[in-house]
């Protein structure tokens, strides 16, 4: 695994104290090469969605030179959270990661994001988008460094994708997935009740009505989509809390962890994830 803070030169994006989008162009090149065209293309999906570059990109981009206390504040966590990180992983899998965690300034293509750059596996990190959310203490961090990496983990010793065209098996995919990626983070932060979304009495909410939201998510799976599911993301609300679907799943994978190691939980492919969800569905929580 390869730590790299590319925000080292990031000012030079900024004409007069505003983004200049070709400046950034030269950033991105010599920071994470490689990187334009992924950004670039997010962008223009974005755009052909609705967003608009002054109304919700340049407010944004123009924050990370005015807000100059929360950026040294969120460097400063990501250089906590990644140091001896490998170590960290070795200790508790016997095995790391092929992969570069990047530290830029992208076009609010996501606070994580795991991609491929070059041929290679990178988990990358967007300062703008972590100062606009506010994430840049360690706890919030390491919540996003360690959940990405086990996005990587399992795509490298697991079973990440299946190609399927059908939607409920997609959300039940997104539903282990997730789960997976959060049993990660709670294992290398050494505490099983470990959510970095656990503000506000969150966790206590979801651990009383962890039977509710189960059943509502399978009684979703199958007419929700995309625009319309409740449980993946804090800007969607369950009964007025966000990232349910995260706790639920975190709660199927801990089952599947009874009686499985997670190295091999991670390799399920879609019908060994759909026979232990009918297991876990069965059981009272």
């Amino acid at each position: 695994m390869e730590i790299i803070d590319a925000t080292g030169e990031l000012n030079a994006c900024f004409a007069s104290g505003t983004f200049d989008l070709d400046r950034w162009g030269a950033y991105i090149d010599a920071a994470v090469p490689g990187a334009r065209e992924l950004c670039l293309g997010d962008l223009r999906d974005c755009l052909d969605a609705d967003f608009t570059w002054e109304g919700s990109y340049l407010p944004v981009l123009n924050a990370v030179l005015r807000e100059r206390e929360k950026r040294e504040w969120a460097i400063a966590s990501f250089h906590a959270v990644t140091e001896r990180l490998d170590k960290r992983l070795l200790a508790r899998f016997g095995r790391t990661v092929d992969a570069k965690v990047i530290l830029y300034l992208g076009l609010c293509n996501g606070a994580g994001w795991v991609t491929t750059v070059r041929g290679q596996r990178a988990v990358l990190l967007g300062l703008e988008k972590i100062l606009e959310l506010d994430w840049c203490g360690i706890d919030d961090m390491t919540g996003l460094i360690l959940h990405e990496l086990g996005h990587v983990y399992q795509g490298q010793y697991g079973v990440l994708y299946w190609e399927t065209d059908d939607e409920p098996e997609q959300f039940l995919r997104q539903l282990f997935t997730e789960g997976v990626a959060m049993v990660f983070e709670q294992e290398l932060v050494g505490d099983p009740t470990y959510f970095h979304q656990d503000r506000d009495g969150w966790k206590n909410w979801c651990d009383r009505n962890a039977a509710k939201i189960r059943r509502s998510f399978e009684q979703d799976r199958n007419s929700m989509t995309r625009m319309t599911q409740r449980y993946f993301g804090d800007w969607v609300s369950f009964e007025g809390h966000g990232d349910t679907g995260y706790y639920i799943g975190t709660r199927f994978v801990r089952f599947l962890m009874e009686t499985e190691d997670f190295d091999r939980i991670i390799q399920y492919d879609m019908e060994e994830v759909k026979a232990g969800y009918a297991r876990f569905l069965a059981v009272d929580l």
